[in-house]
């Protein structure tokens, strides 16, 4: 499946700048984080029908935050994989948050730089 196919599902979600989203979860002590994780669930759920959506996305990052790097990544996955398309973003990705505090930048920069591939390819 081409983009094509891809237009006929939900809309597309946001692409978002990766730097100012980073920048706003530190200034705002992490509650963009919450944000970014309801608006994205949001988006892949309505695009691809997939996932666990905003409101359960959030729940879920708010009681065990580590679920929510494995769950991302993997709908991403998934998402990609519908259509075709090779992801650079993988379930395993989701690991790095064991990696203190660059872990986790490290995995928003590899599934925010997919997402945006993927949201400004059609």
């Amino acid at each position: 499946m081409g983009a094509a196919a891809v237009a006929q599902w939900g809309p597309k979600g946001k692409p978002r700048s990766i730097g100012t989203s980073i920048l706003l979860a530190i200034v705002t002590l992490g509650i963009y984080a919450f944000v970014w994780t309801w608006k994205t669930q949001n988006e892949i759920k309505n695009h691809a029908g997939i996932g666990v959506g905003g409101p359960l996305g959030f729940l879920i990052f708010f009681l065990v935050s580590p679920v929510t790097y494995f769950l991302i990544a993997h709908d991403v996955e998934q998402m990609l994989g519908r259509t075709g398309r090779p992801s650079r973003v993988h379930t395993v990705t989701g690991f790095w948050f064991l990696l203190p505090l660059v872990g986790s930048i490290v995995w928003f920069v590899k599934v925010q730089g997919q997402l945006n591939d993927y949201w400004n390819s059609f």
